[in-house]
């Protein structure tokens, strides 16, 4: 096979707009994907990126052989540029640019875009440009496929979502110990999460995982393995350790006695919290966003609730403590709806996580240069997103 190393010009270019291309996943797919965990407050942004990164680069390795085959291969006859491979080269160039552009522009637009159909609409529209139109496949085995998965996917995922919302509603939110419920939960969902995701593996993983030689009989029982040794660990380690912290509010419990598992639910009683403790033992993630039925419970009327959204809309100000105001609680109004200074404390109403950037001396000392580096590539995490969701921007 001839090197062609009169056109390394395209392949640079290739991987610089790749790279590109790659930032925008980060920026947009994976933005999707933990949108609703992060809004949700179920995670920081800080823990979304670091799984995010584990996962990105896991599944890219272990279940994106076969999609990045089906863009290289059957989309476009590639067979068809074996005289000329310095076209294909260049068209598959096009084809970067054309995705990373769209992606960078769709994503400071704000507009939630996958980076697959660009890609793909980038490599049909290489072929038709090359080839003409007779030069894509558009049979079932390459991009009417895909255009099938684009619709069906998102009624398969609506329906799939709405199933484990229903029986999340009424089978642990609506009932009466909804706690004791969430608990039993937890390892059936654990259970069913890491079960897909080893179907996806074992079924259609990587070429250099050899699953293809596995029988259906091994194929079903790795899936089941998996899935009931995940729910095994979760019953064993997280139960006791989430009982004792949720249930009976242990203060005294940190990350690492997860570990302890079993033992944990003879550690005895909870002993009494001392004064000087002031952290919640169940963070609450929505304290400092009353909403207006709670402001409207402490005593601040409609038009004075509007006005303090239209204020925390345009990020002047968070939600003010009643005693602030110098307004006693209304009769039946519990600290929780009034945002007593326990639950509301000044420090944590502010939706912004503050990050300096005053430099003392001069700005290319190592501490000053650290300093801004930490600004300006940790900017996003310092910044909480569920708070920009009603900046109005």
């Amino acid at each position: 096979m001839p090197y062609l190393h009169q056109f390394d010009y395209i392949f640079a270019l290739g991987l610089i707009f790749a790279f590109l291309d790659a930032w925008n996943i980060g920026a947009n797919d994976v933005a999707n994907s933990f949108a609703t965990s992060v809004s949700s407050r179920s995670l920081t942004m800080k823990q979304a990126m670091i799984i995010a990164s584990f996962c990105e680069f896991g599944g890219a390795v272990l279940v994106g052989a076969r999609v990045a085959d089906t863009i290289r291969s059957k989309i476009i006859a590639v067979d068809r540029f074996r005289d000329q491979p310095e076209v294909l080269m260049l068209g598959m160039l096009c084809a970067l640019v054309g995705s990373s552009t769209y992606l960078t522009i769709a994503t400071r637009l704000g507009l939630p875009v996958s980076t697959t159909h660009c890609i793909v609409g980038g490599v049909i529209g290489v072929g038709i440009a090359t080839l003409g139109a007779d030069g894509v496949n558009w049979g079932w085995k390459g991009v009417s496929q895909i255009f099938a998965a684009w619709a069906i996917a998102p009624g398969v995922a609506g329906a799939l979502a709405a199933i484990l919302f229903l029986i999340t509603k009424y089978g642990v939110m609506k009932r009466a110990n909804s706690l004791r419920n969430g608990l039993v939960a937890i390892p059936f969902y654990f259970a069913l999460t890491s079960g897909i995701l080893t179907m996806m593996i074992v079924w259609k993983g990587a070429p250099a995982l050899k699953v293809d030689r596995l029988s259906k009989g091994e194929i079903i029982g790795t899936i089941l393995g998996v899935a009931f040794g995940v729910a095994t660990i979760c019953i064993v380690f997280l139960l006791p350790y989430f009982y004792r912290r949720l249930k009976l509010e242990d203060w005294t419990l940190h990350w690492y006695h997860v570990f302890l598992g079993p033992m944990l639910l003879f550690r005895g009683p909870v002993p009494e919290r001392p004064s000087e403790y002031t952290h919640q033992v169940v963070q609450d993630y929505y304290r400092g966003h009353l909403t207006k039925e709670q402001l409207a419970a402490a005593g601040i009327s409609n038009a004075e609730a509007d006005n303090l959204e239209q204020k925390r809309a345009a990020g002047a100000m968070a939600d003010p403590l009643p005693s602030e105001k110098g307004e006693h609680h209304p009769k039946g109004a519990t600290a929780s709806s009034t945002g007593s200074n326990e639950n509301l404390d000044a420090n944590m109403m502010t939706n912004t996580i503050t990050t300096t950037t005053n430099l003392n001396g001069p700005w290319y000392t190592p501490k000053n240069l650290w300093t801004k580096a930490n600004y300006y590539f940790f900017r996003g995490v310092n910044h909480d997103p569920a708070s920009e969701q009603t900046s109005g921007k």
